[in-house]
């Protein structure tokens, strides 16, 4: 004996009564729809489904988030028809769809474009502007610093790190080298860097075109590391390559090519020479942290200020693209 059944399977189905009401009582969909508009719903709800805040904020943070794999192909380039041309190289490198692929990257231009000229904290604009959690927000802080910025980021010598590194380091010189730094008041506040501080840095040239000076600090470094770690030797040894290496990017920064080409000098001047003699992380920090704060026993440097905030900024990039 054979029986036919019918059968429903599917999530729990939500039901408006008004709306069910309104079908019960003879209405049209358009004249349902009309009672709806009159009666303020889509004031009250904003949207015209009414999906919960929960699943609203999920719609938004996953069409909004992006493949780090494809934020580190496009990181630092011009967010234009050009760049967007050549996506189909990126989905074949990262193996991402190119319908995804272009979905972030017009996803990265818009979220520009709207913030570029704002006013306030960079993060926060996107933030509220994007409706985006924190982080998502922070990562898009990055690719919008990084593109205005134009920096380097394609060299094969760069090619080791990943998105997140470079993501910390924009973090890092929003919070620290941009005019929003200081003033929260002023124009583009978290995009462009600060000119004054960058003429700032010039100053600092005095560590190591003065030769007591230079002396002085090398003596105070050395001291402090000395038993310390098992690469003293090469640490006393390149002390003055690595200071004017150090100082020299600061003294260039005021350069549009030369802030392009900040990370990669960072690795030339900084990070290559230390791997060649086996500095351990530990070392690195060691190093960094005894080199930052003997600049400030000098009786003659002035520029402590220009000179830690500086410094922050370069020990904690040179931890983060530090591998050993």
């Amino acid at each position: 004996m054979s029986v036919e059944l019918d059968v429903f399977v599917g999530n729990t189905t939500i039901m408006d009564k008004e709306v069910y009401q309104l079908w019960l009582n003879g209405y049209t969909v358009n004249d349902a729809v009309k009672v709806r508009i009159d009666g303020g719903i889509m004031e009250e709800c904003e949207l015209l489904f009414q999906i919960p805040p929960d699943r609203q904020a999920m719609l938004i943070e996953r069409y909004y988030a992006f493949d780090d794999a494809f934020a580190r192909e496009v990181l630092g380039k011009k967010l234009s028809k050009g760049t967007k041309k050549d996506l189909d190289d990126v989905s074949a490198k990262t193996n991402i769809t190119l319908k995804s692929c272009r979905r972030q990257f017009d996803n990265f231009k818009r979220v520009f474009k709207e913030v570029e000229e704002l006013k306030g904290p960079l993060v926060e604009n996107i933030r509220q502007r994007f409706l985006l959690p924190d982080q998502l927000a922070r990562d898009y802080a990055a690719v919008v610093f990084f593109a205005n910025n134009r920096f380097e980021t394609g060299k094969k010598k760069l090619q080791y790190l990943t998105f997140q590194d470079f993501a910390l380091c924009a973090g890092q010189l929003i919070n620290n080298w941009t005019v929003g730094a200081v003033d929260n008041m002023m124009e583009d506040m978290d995009v462009d860097l600060d000119k004054e501080f960058l003429q700032d840095l010039k100053e600092l040239k005095i560590l190591i075109t003065d030769k007591d000076l230079l002396d002085q600090h090398k003596s105070l470094v050395c001291t402090a590391l000395r038993g310390k770690t098992n690469v003293f030797t090469e640490m006393e040894a390149s002390f003055k390559n690595l200071s004017r290496g150090l100082v020299n990017i600061a003294a260039k920064l005021i350069n549009a090519k030369d802030v392009r080409d900040f990370f990669i000098d960072l690795v030339e001047k900084f990070i290559e020479p230390c791997r060649s003699d086996k500095w351990t992380s530990i070392d690195v920090n060691l190093y960094l942290t005894h080199y930052t704060n003997s600049a400030h026993i000098l009786d003659t440097f002035k520029h402590h200020g220009v000179w830690t905030r500086y410094m922050g900024v370069i020990k904690t990039c040179i931890l983060r693209m530090y591998h050993e």
